[in-house]
């Protein structure tokens, strides 16, 4: 079978799943929407995956655009022939799918699109007309499967399961030398890995480690990514003299992740909207309990007094309050991580996962079959 991968622009979930469709008997090309990362795309994917040059030759993308991109979208697939498109996320790739008539179409929701993104009227117009047009849908958490009914997704053509991780790679065995490197052998280390985006909530995390770092004098962060808020932050922390109990990684390659999950005791994530969080998983992976907002997806992998603490979203002396909590109760974390190892081996196997999809493929082939008879 001939698949069409088609996605806004290229990110390390692409590569994954790519990656795991390259190795199946299909025929796989991959068509962006936009230009940046091609180039990496292009390096970076199996050769037998074939790359495909963006729709927009931009990195910025206007909704008057998308007639153009309809048109261009229809060319591409009148070249190409796939006998199925699989496309996310819904209110741009899978939007355009959806305009281009083209049939079947795997919609992929990559969280956010369904669960904080219609929130505006329009985007919530545009996800109905989608996924009124899908032959199936594929969704990481229950939550965004809610979410895909509501908006009048068929629920015998919807697939759920989270993208989880490669469970050898994230695991609790291997070093955690960051915590040496930086000289924190004997300190209590908190780990976001969200970019710094008002959506991820790092702000929250920042304000509370400002109230509670005076009365707890063991306490650090270490903080992986990037993103518009980082000076704003390293002012705020310049201003308390707390920058030398924080360390800004930056962006890490997959490699070298779970030595950083591994050096912390606690993950800690503020995000307000998020399906199955991979870096959850990996961090649970890596038996390290977690702090969470009480969003819908967070809900359904952390549980308070089996393998980690719940905030609520959005509040930050909530955060302080759990926080504290988290800091008085050291004697838990290694039952906590060893229940956060044992969900992960249940749930958040990509090798288990992965199938899956496959079997949303076959819905939706049976689905414009079954129309067609």
């Amino acid at each position: 079978m001939r698949v069409l991968y088609f996605t806004r622009s290229f990110s390390p979930h692409d590569l994954r799943f790519l990656s795991a469709l390259a190795r199946t008997h299909h025929v796989v090309y991959y068509l962006p929407l936009l230009q940046e990362r091609w180039d990496q795309a292009k390096s970076e994917l199996p050769s037998n995956v074939h790359v495909i040059e963006p729709l927009h030759r931009l990195s910025v993308l206007r909704w008057w655009q998308l007639p153009v991109l309809a048109r261009q979208l229809r060319e591409c697939l009148k070249r190409i022939k796939p006998d199925l498109v699989h496309v996310g996320p819904i209110h741009l790739g899978a939007a355009l799918a959806a305009f281009s008539g083209f049939h079947p179409i795997v919609s992929m929701s990559w969280g956010s699109d369904l669960l904080w993104s219609t929130r505006d009227p329009r985007v919530a117009f545009i996800t109905r007309y989608t996924l009124a047009r899908s032959d199936a849908f594929v969704g990481d958490c229950q939550a965004v499967k809610k979410a895909a009914i509501a908006y009048g997704m068929n629920e015998d053509r919807i697939v759920i399961f989270p993208w989880g991780v490669d469970l050898n790679h994230f695991s609790p065995n291997g070093s955690g030398e960051i915590r040496e490197r930086l000289g924190w052998e004997n300190e209590f280390i908190l780990i976001s890995t969200r970019n710094f985006e008002p959506l991820y909530g790092v702000d929250l995390i920042i304000k509370a480690f400002i109230q509670l770092a005076p009365n707890f004098s063991k306490l650090r962060l270490i903080l992986l990514g990037d993103g518009s808020q980082r000076e704003v932050f390293n002012s705020w922390l310049d201003e308390e003299g707390l920058l030398a109990r924080v360390h800004f990684a930056g962006v890490i390659d997959r490699e070298r992740l779970p030595e950083h999950y591994r050096s912390a005791n606690v993950y800690i994530s503020a995000s307000r909207s998020d399906g199955s969080s991979v870096s959850l998983m990996e961090a649970l992976a890596c038996g390290i309990p977690a702090l969470v907002s009480d969003i819908a997806g967070n809900c359904e992998w952390v549980e308070p007094g089996l393998n980690g603490w719940r905030f609520n979203d959005g509040d930050v002396v909530s955060l302080v309050r759990t926080l504290r909590i988290v800091l008085e109760q050291p004697e838990r974390l290694r039952d906590f991580g060893i229940a956060a190892r044992t969900i992960a081996e249940s749930r958040a196997n990509w090798q288990d996962n992965f199938p899956k999809l496959l079997g949303a493929y076959q819905i939706a082939l049976d689905h414009v079959a079954g129309k067609t008879l």
